[in-house]
C-alpha cells in the first residue's frame, strides 16, 4: 500500500490538544489492563513513559480528523499514522509541561478557552438531546421563515472599482449615460474577477445575499436602470444595473426541514442561555 507521511485529514487543533494531549500527560495515570473479578477493563492503545492513550481518546481523535467517520473507516496504515500522531502529541505535551509552558500566560489562556469550548459544546449537545421538535413546531417556524423571505429575485450586473477610485466610478457612469455598453465597461474596469468576464453579470439572486448598501440600491432601480451615483460597500464602489426581476417561491417544507429543525433547536438553546444569564452574576469590565 502506498505510504503517505502527512495525510490531508490529519490536523492538530487547540481543542484536540486539550482533550487528548494534556489529558494524556496527566501525572500518575494508571495502566488499564484486564483485572478486578475477571471483568475486562479497556486496554490502552499505547503507553508512553507510563501514561496511557486510551481507546476512547484514540476514537475521539479519529472523529476529529475525519469529521465524524470513526476508526472503522480507516485502513490499518491510516490507523497506525493516527496513533503515531497521538504519540508525538503526547511526547510534545509532556515535554511542554516539563518546560513550564502551562504557566505561560498565552498558553494558559488558550488552554482555558479550549476547555470552555469543549464543555460548552458538550452542554449544548446534552441540552438538545431528546428534544426533537414536533412537526407542528417545525411548520410554525417554517411559516415564520417564509413570511420574512424576500419574494423577489433579481438579475443584475455590476462594475466594481477599488475604494480609492470613486472618481473612476463616477466617470464610468458618465460613459454609460453617453451610450457606452455596460458589458464592455465591466470587462475593462471591474475588479470583480468572478463577474467581469461575463460583462458584470451576477445572474439571478435574492437581495439578501448581497450586502445591505448594494441590495438597498438595487431595490430602488427599475428594469434597465443604472445607479446614478456609485454605491459604496466594504468591497469598493459599485455601479449597478438591474436587468430583470422575477417571483421567487419559497422552498418546499420537505426540502428545508432539516434547516428548520436546526433553527428551532438553536432558538431553544438561546432561550436556555438567556435563562442561565438571568440567574448569573455577570460583570463586564471591557
Amino acid at each position: 500500500m502506498t505510504q503517505f507521511s502527512t495525510p490531508p485529514w490529519v490536523r492538530w487543533s487547540a481543542v484536540t490538544i486539550v482533550a487528548l494531549g494534556a489529558a494524556a500527560c496527566s501525572k500518575g495515570q494508571q495502566s488499564m489492563v484486564p483485572k478486578v473479578d475477571d471483568k475486562p477493563v479497556p486496554v490502552p492503545v499505547a503507553t508512553i513513559n507510563g501514561n496511557n492513550i486510551t481507546r476512547a481518546e484514540f476514537d475521539f481523535y479519529v472523529k476529529q480528523l475525519t469529521q465524524g467517520k470513526g476508526p472503522v473507516e480507516l485502513t490499518p496504515d491510516q490507523k497506525a499514522q493516527v496513533l503515531d500522531q497521538l504519540i508525538d502529541m503526547q511526547l510534545l505535551a509532556a515535554q511542554g509541561i516539563k518546560d513550564g509552558l502551562e504557566n505561560d500566560p498565552e498558553v494558559a489562556a488558550r488552554l482555558h478557552v479550549a476547555r470552555l469550548r469543549l464543555l460548552a459544546d458538550a452542554e449544548e449537545q446534552n441540552f438538545v438531546k431528546g428534544k426533537e421538535p414536533t412537526d407542528a413546531e417545525l411548520h410554525t417556524e417554517y411559516d415564520s421563515q417564509v413570511a420574512s423571505l424576500d419574494k423577489t429575485e433579481y438579475h443584475a450586473r455590476h462594475i466594481l472599482v477599488a475604494a480609492k477610485d470613486k472618481a473612476l466610478a463616477e466617470d464610468i457612469i458618465k460613459k454609460l449615460d453617453k451610450g457606452a455598453k455596460f458589458e464592455d465597461l465591466a470587462k475593462e474596469y471591474s475588479i470583480d474577477t468572478g463577474s467581469k468576464v461575463k460583462g458584470g453579470d451576477l445572474d439571478w439572486f435574492a437581495a439578501g445575499r448581497m450586502v445591505k448598501p448594494f441590495s438597498d440600491a438595487l431595490k430602488g432601480l427599475k428594469k434597465g436602470e443604472i445607479t446614478q451615483q456609485p454605491v459604496e460597500t466594504q468591497f469598493g464602489w459599485h455601479i449597478i444595473q438591474l436587468e430583470d426581476t422575477r417571483d421567487a417561491p419559497p422552498p418546499p417544507f420537505d426540502q428545508v426541514k432539516e434547516q428548520v429543525k436546526k433553527i428551532v433547536l438553536q432558538k431553544r438553546l438561546q432561550a436556555y442561555i438567556d435563562d442561565l444569564k438571568k440567574t448569573a452574576t455577570i460583570e463586564k469590565k471591557l
